[in-house]
């Protein structure tokens, strides 16, 4: 008799513990029924980005260029060199110590970690007007400062501040790719320092004027695989999120040329993330573009 019972009670013990598992399979299933529109999704290059660092210190790491360096960090290549006492062709070696600060700099090798750490930032905020981006036309000059339509600043953004009309880059500038244009330049907010144009991976992606290549790799955070092209003393380009880089440091590019394959290295989705800078400072592309 009391096996009879002892057996019953096991047989409830294990009954009740299939009902919990049961139960908790349930929970389970149910929160990975969740619909994905629930669940949000972070770019990584999307993360605020800091104003040009007036601190510290940069240690260079094998691979690195003054001209990404100072890119970076948002500073003029030559403003930084000059701080750090470093002559043209503006070499740099591993190990040497870049000041941002007054300190003196540019020839000590030091071991620290740099004492800056900066993040960059992108936007996928879209126009209420879709904007279709196709092959590039080379123009003679950039287009005037004033931007209406789909190239305006948003509602709650700043106007980006005027370029000079006088200054022309060689060659003129170009779209740098063919597709949607998602993102647009931001001067506070979402501090967008670019525009994004999405498309298909693996497209061409064109350099949008004239120039010599100073950086091509992913060493920067936030950018995937990265071209910068110096067009002056005063400009440079930079595409970045590619799939493949098609140019080399130290390569001549024209306006129009193929540089690298469109991609999503560094972010969320397929897409080029398209900057211009003025002595180190991002302005808006479509201050140089041609309309459409």
């Amino acid at each position: 008799m009391s096996l009879i019972v002892t057996g019953q009670r096991c047989g409830a013990r294990w009954k009740a513990r299939l009902l919990i598992g049961l139960a908790g399979l349930a929970l389970l299933a149910g929160c990975s029924s969740t619909p994905s529109s629930g669940v949000r999704v972070v770019d990584r290059a999307a993360q605020p980005q800091r104003p040009q660092v007036t601190t510290g210190q940069y240690v260079v790491k094998r691979g690195d260029t003054l001209y990404a360096i100072a890119f970076r960090y948002g500073w003029d290549y030559k403003a930084l060199a000059a701080r750090n006492n470093i002559p043209p062709p503006y070499t740099i070696r591993p190990g040497q110590a870049l000041r941002f600060d007054g300190a003196s700099g540019g020839t000590a090798a030091v071991t620290s970690a740099p004492a800056t750490v900066v993040t960059r930032s992108t936007s996928t905020s879209s126009s209420s007007t879709t904007t279709v981006i196709r092959r590039p036309v080379v123009t003679a000059t950039p287009a005037t400062a004033g931007v209406s339509g789909a190239g305006a600043a948003s509602p709650g953004v700043a106007e980006p501040t005027p370029v000079p009309a006088g200054e022309v880059v060689a060659g003129g500038w170009t779209w740098p790719a063919n597709g949607v244009l998602i993102g647009k330049f931001a001067s506070n907010g979402s501090l967008n320092k670019g525009i994004d144009i999405a498309g298909d991976l693996g497209q061409p992606v064109f350099a949008a004027s004239d120039g010599s290549v100073v950086y091509a790799g992913s060493g920067l955070r936030g950018y995937g695989e990265l071209v910068i092209i110096k067009h002056s003393d005063t400009y440079v380009s930079a595409y970045g999120h590619n799939r493949r880089l098609l140019v080399r440091e130290g390569q001549q590019v024209k306006a129009g040329q193929t540089i690298a394959e469109m991609g999503s290295t560094g972010t969320d989705r397929v897409k080029l993330h398209f900057e211009i800078r003025r002595q180190g400072k991002p302005v808006d592309p479509m201050q140089f573009l041609p309309r459409r």
